[in-house]
């Protein structure tokens, strides 16, 4: 789950254009290529929720995982980030803070935890899905106006779709699953001030990625080095490292970043919103092999509520209503992290 700073990124191109030079090559359309990317985007997505409930059946714990999902996309990118370095060093300290909170240690240790007590379809389902509304939030308490049209259904879809996932831990009470959905929500607020702090900063898909790795590293590394969080990597057997190395490190914290960026380039950012709103349903779908989950009722009930109230709060209005002549811009809303 990784949202990217899209500013400035290159308008959908409509047809593909053979390359110079060899005007007689065919290949993928740019649209094909961003569609190819943005699907293995959404699957990566899946594969975050997929690990946060998996992670306490690991031999890995949560610092394990977290050193991994920040430490192998700065090895990987070292070059490319020790180039950048001026720019990134750049940033305002408030928005460089929104991006290590929002999507840092707090976040990633809130998602694990959540994960832990409830279910693959919770993580999968109220962090993406209650970004949305979290950011309309944020930006309303920004000045940028209130939701309209279908934006506000939207919203309201999203907030009765996470009521239907909750509602029936509530009589009787489960205080587990009631705390792992409360830090749930807790990563997806966390996540909606990542994604508004993106906004505030001009960096290209691999600077926000070392923006967000580099502190957050270095601060999971003092936790573990200072015994505040333990660790038992040492112990860990070598498939659960592969798989979070993999999961994490690899697609989470590097491919989803850089994929999901190629695609909004080549396909728009409501059409990569839209498609990207599936990811809770590829959740539940997947969880029920690799995990033995069954979806019950709330879960058949929530998640499409939820998807479709992504769907519907992502969508920009076709004709613009009379404004002033350089009305202030209304971010876009991520579908999902």
């Amino acid at each position: 789950m990784v949202a990217t700073n899209t500013t400035g990124a290159a308008a959908p191109h409509d047809t593909a254009v053979p390359p110079a030079g060899n005007p007689g090559r065919r290949g993928p359309s740019p649209q094909a290529r961003g569609m190819a990317a943005l699907l293995v985007t959404v699957a990566i997505w899946a594969a975050f929720a997929l690990s946060a409930r998996g992670l306490s059946a690991s031999s890995l714990l949560p610092a394990d995982a977290a050193l991994l999902r920040f430490g192998v996309p700065l090895l990987v990118l070292a070059p490319a980030l020790w180039r950048r370095r001026h720019r990134i060093a750049a940033v305002k300290p408030g928005a460089a803070l929104k991006i290590v909170c929002g999507a840092g240690v707090p976040f990633f240790l809130a998602a694990m935890h959540g994960g832990s007590l409830t279910s693959a379809a919770f993580v999968g389902s109220i962090v993406p899905g209650m970004v949305p509304l979290f950011v309309a939030a944020l930006m309303a308490s920004r000045g940028h106006g209130l939701p309209r049209g279908t934006q506000v259904a939207g919203l309201a879809l999203i907030a009765a779709g996470v009521a239907a996932l909750v509602w029936r831990y509530v009589v009787p009470v489960d205080a587990d699953v009631l705390e792992g959905a409360g830090t749930l929500l807790v990563a997806s607020g966390l996540w909606a001030l990542y994604t508004v702090g993106l906004r505030d900063v001009d960096l290209d898909p691999v600077g926000s990625i070392g923006l967000l790795c580099l502190p957050s590293f270095a601060v999971i590394g003092l936790l573990v080095l200072t015994g505040a969080l333990p660790t038992g990597i040492a112990h860990a057997t070598g498939g659960d490292i592969a798989t979070f190395l993999v999961v994490q490190g690899l697609g989470v914290g590097l491919c989803a970043g850089l994929l999901y960026a190629y695609a909004i380039r080549s396909l728009g950012a409501e059409r990569s919103s839209v498609v990207g709103s599936l990811s809770p349903v590829a959740v539940v779908l997947l969880a029920v092999p690799v995990l033995g989950e069954s979806p019950t009722p709330a879960v058949l009930v929530g998640v499409p509520l939820i998807t479709a109230g992504v769907v519907l709060a992502n969508r920009r209005r076709t004709t613009a209503p009379p404004a002033p002549a350089r009305p202030a811009p209304r971010p876009e809303v991520p579908a999902d992290a």
